[in-house]
């Protein structure tokens, strides 16, 4: 069985404004096929958590959502939206944007992104967006293209 590694960025956003949530769509619904490249947590500590945390969803209910209904990402928004508690007013989400766009790897991950990709490390490139963006098109690059 193929599988896949999640090349929608953390920094994409869906309809809802909310940046990283589709990422977290595609790698938890590949993760419930058995799809996910075993490089990736379906959902993990870092950004899908932070993700979770900002809107107020409850991970085991997002996960068993995903794997039990399939659904596409708008279909994934639409029930967000009718969650208990469930944080999207406009000061969450930039607040949760911001948070996202602003963390930065450390200098050992930052160089162990870097170093593989050909980039020098003149401390350019020290979000981690770009760098996990980085690191999922090599790893594309290398089990694909290469």
């Amino acid at each position: 069985m193929a599988t896949f590694i999640p090349l929608i960025s953390s920094g994409v956003a869906g309809p809802l404004g909310v940046l990283h949530l589709p990422r977290l769509w595609l790698k938890a619904s590949l993760e419930a096929r058995g799809k996910l490249d075993s490089r990736y947590p379906g959902c993990g500590k870092g950004f899908d958590q932070m993700t979770l945390d900002a809107l107020g969803l409850k991970r085991d209910a997002v996960l068993a959502y995903l794997k039990d209904k399939r659904p596409t990402y708008p279909q994934f928004e639409a029930w967000i939206k009718q969650q208990p508690g469930v944080k999207l007013d406009k000061a969450t989400v930039e607040k949760h944007n911001a948070a996202v766009r602003g963390y930065n790897h450390d200098e050992a991950t930052r160089k162990g992104i870097l170093g593989p990709n050909g980039i020098p490390d003149e401390g350019k490139i020290l979000d981690a967006v770009r760098l996990n963006d980085l690191d999922s098109w090599l790893e594309f690059h290398d089990a694909v293209l290469k």
